[in-house]
């Protein structure tokens, strides 16, 4: 793949048109993904020159390329991203994969090579990927542990998707989008003054009304009936850091018909399969709420975000001790 500069900081790393005029290569108005956002993205945190969980976000482009029909060398890409963030170091790289214009008119693509052929656009983003707080996973690997902060119930819902693209980090995101512009408006009407009612994020039902994940995060919680004896607050003390994942019973929502399946809840899931409580995958009911024990956010960028919280729809606030 060869790299060609965009002025908006973007790098077209492939594009069906293979234009050698750096100048001239940008996003046309034309592009599939800016009408009918048909294509995917991710987002990948960079540490020390090196992708974090790699092997997690080569599962993505492949997994995605092919639901969506896109053809996609994710090896070939893999290893022109990660001479990116070789030069990076330290920061994001956003990850967009467009089908390529088509002559077709309207929605329709060729069935064809043509049909299934892509624009990859790679920007690279220089910032701290914060690592001061880390959990030890079983397998040893290590995720990080943002301060613990507070979330809320939101009224936005997202969208229920068939199948072939439940789970998918698709460029469709409205509903995220006015979600978190509710989130932003809760946030403005805190006083600045009042540290202590910080929110780190917000709890989004889908149109059937069960809860399913935060506005760009997945979610993970305890319940008061199944959770063990031996559970441990993380808001005790860093000595409890080690077991805030093996303790006690871990339950996230199924995204089979809403929600993105994220790196990072995959990266739990995973490292818990084989321990003493593997993570269930269980809905979250409106009945749930109340006997919540836990509840953490995470995704690929900022790990485990814990909450001491739940504001509810009612303004009933559940806490998490």
């Amino acid at each position: 793949m060869t790299a060609h500069s965009s002025p908006t900081g973007w790098l077209c790393l492939h594009s069906a048109e293979n234009t050698s005029d750096t100048s001239a290569v940008s996003m046309s108005l034309d592009s599939r993904g800016l009408a009918y956002g048909d294509g995917f993205f991710t987002t990948m945190g960079v540490i020390d020159g090196q992708i974090l969980w790699l092997d997690y976000h080569h599962q993505r482009l492949t997994s995605h390329s092919k639901a969506l029909h896109i053809e996609l060398d994710s090896d070939l890409l893999l290893n022109e991203l990660q001479t990116h963030a070789q030069q990076l170091q330290q920061g994001m790289l956003k990850l967009i994969v467009t089908r390529s214009t088509q002559d077709v008119r309207g929605y329709g693509y060729m069935p064809s090579t043509s049909g299934s052929a892509c624009e990859v656009w790679l920007k690279s983003s220089a910032m701290r990927v914060d690592t001061a707080e880390q959990l030890r996973l079983p397998d040893d690997r290590l995720i990080p542990l943002q301060p613990i902060s507070t979330a809320v119930c939101l009224s936005s819902q997202i969208s229920c998707l068939p199948p072939s693209l439940a789970g998918l980090k698709t460029l469709n995101r409205l509903d995220n989008v006015l979600a978190s512009g509710e989130l932003q408006d809760i946030r403005a009407q805190i006083p600045k003054c009042n540290t202590e009612k910080s929110i780190g994020e917000g709890l989004l039902r889908d149109m059937r009304g069960q809860w399913v994940e935060g506005t760009m995060s997945n979610v993970f919680y305890q319940l008061l009936d199944t959770a063990s004896s031996n559970s441990k607050n993380f808001a005790k003390g860093n000595q409890d850091s080690q077991n805030y994942l093996t303790a006690g019973q871990w339950y996230t929502p199924s995204m089979a018909q809403s929600g993105v399946d994220g790196v990072m809840r995959q990266v739990i899931i995973d490292a818990l399969s084989r321990t003493q409580y593997p993570v269930v995958i269980r809905s979250l009911q409106d009945e749930d709420l109340p006997k919540l024990t836990q509840l953490f956010f995470c995704n690929a960028l900022r790990g485990i975000v814990p909450m001491s919280s739940l504001t509810l729809l009612s303004g009933d606030i559940v806490g998490f001790k």
